[in-house]
């Protein structure tokens, strides 16, 4: 393929974004060095899915005792092709920590490991420092899960609130994506409309564990003066660009 000119237009968009622009053509294919991306990163999304949870390394990162549970799903197939299953606690499952608290976080390994691995430890000790004189429960780790387990998990340590961070489905362009979703009074049976969710966490290429922990913290607390989340609660937040008071002149 002949080399583009150093002023094409469609670079811009390549630097902008981590999509696929203008590839270029060999014959009826593409050509060679597009190719071999492109199956590389359809081998780290499906590694991501398959990807198993190391939670001594989690807990090590955290530095913090984890309470784990496992999902209704015996195993990676069943969560794969049952999704229900990972949305109910395991029977016999250990018995959780009850008390008055104001928000319980769960990681939750959902359909990359690899972001949770990466990313988890991150946001939960940024958003603990965010949430001063807030009572959060034990951290919960839950195996083969999706994002409704936070419903139980959060009934049972009695927490006004939960998080559930967990990984996101991994595409062509990133495999490491973690998001955050925040119910109010969860129990099982809400919603997804009764959620908010934090998106795209992961760095480089998406939002800082830093910068979403201040969304989340935001989030949070609105949730806590509403008394709800989900679509009644609008993400108004002031970005923090725009929080600086302007330079005196």
């Amino acid at each position: 393929m002949a080399e583009l000119p150093a002023n094409d237009p469609l670079e811009v968009l390549r630097r902008a974004t981590s999509a696929r622009v203008a590839l270029g053509r060999a014959g009826q294919g593409l050509p060679t060095a597009p190719m071999l991306a492109f199956q590389l990163a359809h081998a780290k999304a499906r590694d991501a899915v398959h990807a198993a949870l190391d939670v001594e390394a989690l807990r090590a990162s955290l530095g913090a005792d984890l309470v784990v549970v496992d999902s209704a799903a015996p195993d990676r197939a069943a969560y794969l092709s049952d999704p229900d299953l990972g949305r109910k606690l395991a029977a016999g499952a250990p018995a959780l920590p009850h008390g008055d608290h104001d928000l319980a976080i769960v990681i939750g390994d959902g359909l990359s490991a690899t972001a949770v691995q990466a990313h988890a430890a991150a946001v939960v000790v940024a958003l603990r420092r965010r949430l001063p004189g807030w009572k959060i429960a034990p951290i919960v780790v839950a195996r083969q899960a999706r994002v409704a387990i936070g419903d139980p998990i959060g009934e049972a340590l009695g927490a006004r609130a939960v998080v559930v961070l967990i990984g996101e489905r991994p595409g062509l362009s990133a495999a490491d994506s973690l998001g955050a979703y925040i119910t109010w009074g969860p129990r099982p049976g809400r919603h997804d409309s009764e959620r908010n969710c934090v998106s795209n966490i992961r760095a480089p290429g998406g939002l800082a564990p830093e910068q979403a922990a201040d969304k989340i913290a935001w989030l949070l607390t609105e949730a806590r003066r509403m008394g709800m989340t989900g679509v009644a609660l609008k993400d108004r937040e002031t970005p923090a660009a725009e929080r600086l008071s302007p330079p005196e002149i």
